[in-house]
């Protein structure tokens, strides 16, 4: 059975006030000194941003211990130094981001001027364990129209400097400011794809092969295909739908592949009219359907991906956790829906933060 990996980006905040706090240098510290904890969390671009990656786990409910675990660890590390660590894609109050000091993050200060400082922006990161190159490209040609559908289920991110962004998922908007960010052409070989990122270093515009922000890549750690399309979820919960649902579209990709079935070929204008439609409405309106680009309801277009990765989930035994995820998905909203619910509520985005801190440790 493939192994999955998760990278979540987490908001350092006040816990009173909700205000981002650039305190990741000293939450990473505290972390040095817990030898269980030395390996999981690391720097981001931001100061007022905190990663932590899971160990590959071939066990859905094994995953979700693990997040809780990290998500709980980044709090309780967090807290003795005066904030805390909340799941939103983007900051609802207003931020002005403190670049990180290393030589890379201050190359692309310079590089990229105000895209970098405002970047402030949170995802989850998906790693599915593939047996080769050949084999992880074949799945990221045969990935690109569904992905859309992730970032919908994934939408946390409806505010931006202290108001209404009109999207969902703003935060993925603001990742296409990347010059080498978004869906990409099918490539048909290993070596087609490591030929096309040798000659994007070689421009010179971006640093390394770090800097190939795909929407989906191979990894250039680990035997994987990182998909990179999401959010970071508000609920542990959700997090593992997306994981859960990435493995299914990986195996069914890879079999597709070995079965010598043909990818769609969506040109990358479609995929990038995809991926803005489930930005600006995430579930709540319609989407591209993967199969037709046409407009259809979103509850329509995510019962196709649940019928495109059946057979997959269900060999894996997944398939009715997804599904009853899915519906509460559908029924409750993404993070996006529950932010904007909490503002009608209470009329304070302070709040929508503090509410949400409370929802990122569920």
């Amino acid at each position: 059975m493939r192994t999955v990996g998760v990278e979540e980006e987490l908001l350092l905040v006040d816990p009173e006030t909700g205000e981002p706090r650039a305190m990741s240098a000293a939450v990473l510290a505290r972390a040095e000194r817990d030898d269980a904890d030395q390996d999981v969390f690391e720097e981001e671009l931001h100061e007022q941003m905190l990663e932590f990656a899971t160990h590959p786990q071939s066990d859905m409910a094994a995953l979700r211990a693990e997040i809780g675990r990290c998500r709980e660890e980044a709090a309780r590390h967090a807290g003795e130094i005066g904030c805390t660590v909340v799941a939103l894609a983007t900051s609802p109050l207003p931020v002005s981001p403190s670049v990180g000091v290393s030589r890379r993050y201050q190359w692309m200060a310079e590089q990229y001027g105000i895209a970098t400082r405002e970047q402030l922006v949170l995802g989850c990161h998906v790693h599915v364990s593939v047996e080769s190159d050949e084999e992880g490209v074949a799945v990221v040609d045969r990935l690109r129209p569904w992905l859309s559908v992730l970032s919908a289920i994934s939408a946390n991110s409806p505010f931006w400097q202290g108001s209404d962004s009109g999207y969902s998922s703003y935060r993925s908007r603001v990742w296409q400011r990347w010059p080498s960010a978004g869906p990409t052409e099918m490539f048909g070989s290993a070596e087609t794809y490591h030929r096309r990122v040798a000659d994007m270093v070689a421009t010179g515009s971006i640093l390394d092969e770090g800097m190939i922000y795909f929407d989906a890549r191979l990894s250039q750690r680990y035997p994987t295909v990182e998909i990179r399309v999401s959010d970071v979820c508000l609920r542990a919960d959700t997090a593992v739908l997306i994981a859960t649902l990435a493995r299914g579209l990986v195996e069914t990709a890879a079999r597709e592949w070995r079965e010598g079935r043909e990818p769609l070929d969506h040109s990358v204008s479609l995929l990038r009219l995809a991926a803005w439609r489930a930005a600006r409405s995430g579930l709540s309106d319609e989407l591209l359907h993967p199969v037709t680009m046409r407009r259809m309801p979103a509850d329509t277009v995510v019962r196709s991906l649940l019928e495109h990765v059946e057979d997959a989930l269900g060999e894996s035994g997944d398939l009715e956790e997804v599904r009853k995820a899915v519906a509460e998905v559908m029924r409750h909203g993404t993070g996006a829906d529950v932010q904007r619910e909490a503002l009608r509520r209470t009329d304070s985005l302070r709040d929508v933060v503090v509410e949400c801190v409370r929802h990122t440790q569920e």
